[in-house]
């Protein structure tokens, strides 16, 4: 769910300063709220490694990775 301050990032638009604290910290927030990063950056049009980006430099704790274990064993 994408709030004021995300709607308007244009796709490729470069974010600085203060916008670019004030959305690492809405986005840590929606993260720490159990979003996920592939969610994150769909709903504000950023890619991936930009969203994974920010949340690491704004000391969020990233979760491990979902999904099936590729490794488990089958018994």
């Amino acid at each position: 769910m994408a709030d004021s301050n995300t709607a308007d990032l244009g796709k490729g638009k470069r974010i600085t300063g203060g916008d670019r604290s004030s959305l690492a910290d809405e986005l840590r927030q929606r993260y720490d709220g159990g979003e996920s990063i592939r969610s994150l950056a769909t709903s504000t049009n950023r890619s991936y490694g930009f969203v994974h980006r920010l949340l690491s430099e704004s000391g969020a704790t990233l979760r491990s990775r979902g999904g099936a274990n590729r490794n488990s064993k089958k018994t």
